[in-house]
């Protein structure tokens, strides 16, 4: 095992050795964003993580340096993310209006909303509900933002959250929030549950993904925001201790 603390020739080492971790780490998160960020991008900020996963890992804490490292890398590449500013504030503004108008209508309804009932609630055409839910591709379950959101006090991760002096996703993970996700996947329609186990359980790209539903890739990137914004108004909406 390798010390922060050792000589050039060891960091160089170990640079050399977990630049594929850094790739393949990279290749795994840009899978689920949209085609304006950029690989290259995302590969250099987890250098610069691996970097620092260097100068500070001590064999003495005990922990395997690649998983350590692995921290490091991912924090670092959603750190660049979040100072991109990579998805415009125009189109998470467009999915707060989703899952305003999904967790109205399910108040409403006492089900979760069809898309037409969506597109009418929100005064669209369904087309025109579709290219919305298109141009909202890498709209993501949590953002580093929704732990701080000035303008709305409280958020509902907060309830969640318990130390944010690490890694608040790890952290959230480790809590209730695991088990209220579980709930609210399961609450999904069976097309969108479908195509979440299929995107994050088995990993598959939406290419694939859409050969498995038998549907084009577009469709599958609409379902995949439209589902994301029925968890988001549902973890919203329900103050889950992890029981029903």
């Amino acid at each position: 095992m390798y010390s922060a603390k050792g000589k050039k020739d060891q960091k160089d080492e170990l640079l050399n050795m977990h630049a594929v971790l850094v790739k393949k780490l990279a290749y795994q998160l840009k899978a689920k964003l949209p085609p304006s960020v950029e690989l290259d991008d995302l590969i250099q900020a987890g250098m610069m993580g691996l970097l620092d996963a260097i100068n500070r890992y001590e064999d003495t804490h005990g922990a395997v340096f690649e998983t350590y490292a692995a921290q490091r890398i991912r924090g670092s590449m959603l750190d660049e993310l979040r100072s991109a500013d990579w998805l415009p504030r125009s189109v998470r503004k467009n999915m707060r209006d989703v899952e305003v108008a999904i967790s109205q209508l399910e108040q409403e309804l006492g089900k979760p909303p069809t898309e037409s009932d969506v597109a009418k609630k929100l005064q669209l055409t369904l087309e025109n509900y579709y290219v919305m839910l298109g141009d909202c591709s890498g709209h993501q379950l949590v953002y580093y933002e929704d732990f701080h959101d000035a303008d709305q006090g409280e958020h509902f991760l907060d309830r969640f959250q318990t130390d944010y002096s690490n890694d608040p996703i790890k952290s959230l993970l480790e809590t209730d929030f695991r088990d209220a996700l579980i709930h609210a996947i399961d609450a999904l329609p069976e097309r969108e549950k479908i195509l979440m186990g299929l995107y994050y359980e088995q990993e598959l790209n939406l290419k694939e993904i859409g050969a498995v539903m038998n549907v084009s890739e577009s469709r599958i990137s609409q379902l995949h925001s439209q589902a994301v914004a029925r968890l988001r108004a549902n973890l919203k909406e329900k103050s889950w201790t992890g029981v029903v």
